[in-house]
């Protein structure tokens, strides 16, 4: 989870190297983020040309601006990408428009809408700078397990209601750092139609609270990936065999790894301790994930 712990970490492997391949991305919009997350190998080869825009999704609470990126022809199995807590930005752009040239119909949410429009972190800015812990830790605050839920369920509405979604496939999920439990959320409050949840160094996924998110697995039959930073791993070394305990008992598939190497915050690549190689590897897994379920 986002901490001053884990922020103490990140910024102490910053001051040794940084991370491997680690490459300035403060500068790039979502299209140098993009040119620069995608393989060579697969630049040009099985992508699809991509249509994308700035959408408006009517909520319980407001109206969440939100990003939706999909193929331009055909209708695909539907994507809801919740982002860290730095919020929707450039690079989670990049992020769901490189899914969505994989064949998928990907919204990216603006988790805090009901405070401000995105982003509200600006590029460069990291969750180390007291002034963005300032600005979006009491945003964070308000999605709570009922708040998640009631957004979930407007998200996917707005997805399914789109004409290049298939509705005839289930939807998937994925989240990062805080976005970890709002996956597990997610898949509880619209278990009908999410087949599958991935989670890259999600925080908080296992509490004492009565409202810990991994007491909603029971709640979905969604099929899970959970990517685990190694030091989120060795703060909580417990979680992840509650988790994988859980998922076993109620007969869900699920895939729980510590990624060798990692610290919170590894996945998304303006992150400061972007790790490119396993990142590589978790997005791989994803893909594959979402191959086998969202049919």
């Amino acid at each position: 989870m986002c901490d001053e712990l884990t922020e103490k970490d990140n910024n102490a492997f910053e001051s040794a190297g940084g991370a491997i391949n680690r490459r300035d991305f403060s500068k790039l919009g979502a299209a140098g983020i993009l040119s620069l997350m995608l393989p060579t190998a697969a630049m040009g080869r099985d992508l699809l040309e991509v249509v994308e825009s700035d959408v408006d999704v009517p909520m319980n609470k407001g109206i969440s601006d939100s990003y939706f990126v999909r193929p331009a022809s055909g209708a695909h199995a539907g994507v809801l990408m919740w982002p860290d807590i730095r919020g929707l930005r450039p690079a989670f752009r990049a992020m769901g428009k490189r899914l969505a040239m994989s064949g998928y119909s990907v919204l990216v949410a603006n988790p805090f809408y009901r405070d401000a429009k995105a982003p509200v972190v600006a590029p460069g800015e990291q969750f180390s700078d007291p002034d963005v812990r300032a600005r979006v830790i009491p945003m964070a605050r308000k999605l709570t397990q009922d708040a998640a839920m009631s957004d979930a369920r407007d998200y996917i509405r707005f997805l399914d209601g789109q004409s290049e979604t298939d509705t005839t496939r289930k939807v998937g999920t994925m989240g990062y750092c805080m976005g970890g439990p709002l996956i597990m959320r997610t898949a509880a409050a619209v278990p009908d139609r999410v087949g599958a949840a991935a989670s890259f160094h999600g925080g908080g996924l296992v509490t004492d609270r009565p409202d810990s998110p991994h007491l909603l697995i029971p709640n979905s039959p969604a099929h899970v990936l959970h990517a685990v930073a190694e030091n989120d791993d060795e703060r909580n070394p417990t979680a992840k065999t509650v988790l994988a305990e859980t998922y076993a008992t109620n007969g869900i598939p699920a895939e729980i790894e510590v990624y060798e190497g990692t610290l919170h915050g590894w996945c998304p690549p303006d992150s400061q301790v972007y790790n490119e190689t396993q990142a590589e590897r978790a997005w791989a897994r994803t893909l594959a994930l979402f191959e086998r379920t969202l049919a």
